[in-house]
């Protein structure tokens, strides 16, 4: 069976190539420090060898727009194109091109049609920032199959807090039940306190530092109970209008299993905090 080696989850920050690639003088003061933080969570992925990634993302109305937008959806592609227009021309990333892994797509949308999780499939998705800012960060070289997820955390009405968890459970389960001797790192991206286009957006800090404390502090010490007594549609909205992102996150806690995180850092970047947990599951490397 399939071996998981490291579940990561993070916050994918568009900027962030362009921010620490840009000449010294033209840098944010943050942008060193941003660097560091960034290449030494990559280390988290790196010692743990995989071979296969499942990526965990959202499209930012790319593709799916309010008339039909999947609630879940897996890409079943033997290769996926990577970065839009708006994506180069606003934040300098790179088009890409990442080889899919077709067998355990298929293996993984059976899986998930007989755990009750009526995926939608994709032969020709296109793949966002949500999916291509945790290559970048995490493993730059682009060198490993991919196999995407995405989930709907922007168009109501969406998937509650516990359906993110349950689905977490049953990619888990599904890994653990592939048949190869892969080792396979599930890495997911989304948000803590976000404001898009609201009077909290330039803010020096997140708009709800409060909540970004506890929402790493719960997912560091793997307190599922906490978040789904505390993280509904309503709250997560008086936190900013795009903090439902935090369900990708909370997803990917349930990959890993409510287990405390082996890494956990985060970085106040003026108007948003970002988060870098990993965990390894049941005796992966450490």
């Amino acid at each position: 069976m399939a071996k998981l080696a490291a579940v990561l989850a993070t916050t994918h920050h568009p900027f962030y190539l362009k921010a620490t690639t840009a000449p010294a003088d033209q840098q944010i003061p943050e942008a060193p420090e941003w660097k560091r933080k960034v290449e030494a969570y990559r280390e988290t992925l790196t010692k743990a060898e995989p071979e296969l990634l499942v990526m965990v993302g959202a499209d930012h109305f790319h593709q799916f727009f309010l008339d039909n937008y999947p609630q879940f959806l897996i890409g079943k592609s033997p290769r996926y194109d990577a970065t839009f227009y708006n994506e180069e021309r606003e934040f300098g990333i790179p088009k890409y091109v990442l080889e899919g892994h077709e067998d355990l797509s298929n293996f993984m949308h059976k899986g998930l049609l007989a755990r009750g999780f009526d995926f939608a499939f994709s032969n020709e998705l296109k793949l966002d920032h949500s999916i291509i800012c945790p290559i970048i960060t995490t493993r730059p070289q682009a060198d490993l199959p991919v196999v995407p997820i995405y989930t709907n955390i922007f168009a109501p009405p969406l998937p509650s807090p516990k359906r993110f968890w349950d689905l977490g459970r049953a990619i888990r389960e599904i890994i653990d039940e592939y048949p190869s001797d892969k080792r396979i790192a599930a890495i997911g991206s989304g948000h803590l306190s976000l404001e898009l286009g609201g009077p909290r957006q330039f803010r020096e800090t997140g708009p709800d530092p409060e909540f970004d404390r506890q929402a790493i502090e719960w997912l560091s010490t793997g307190n599922i109970d906490a978040i789904l007594a505390n993280v509904t549609h309503e709250s997560m909205a008086r936190s900013g209008n795009a903090t439902h992102g935090f369900m990708d996150l909370i997803l990917m806690m349930g990959i890993a299993g409510p287990i405390p995180a082996a890494y956990s850092d985060s970085l106040s970047l003026f108007h948003t905090m970002e988060a870098y947990i990993t965990w390894y599951p049941e005796g992966a490397a450490q």
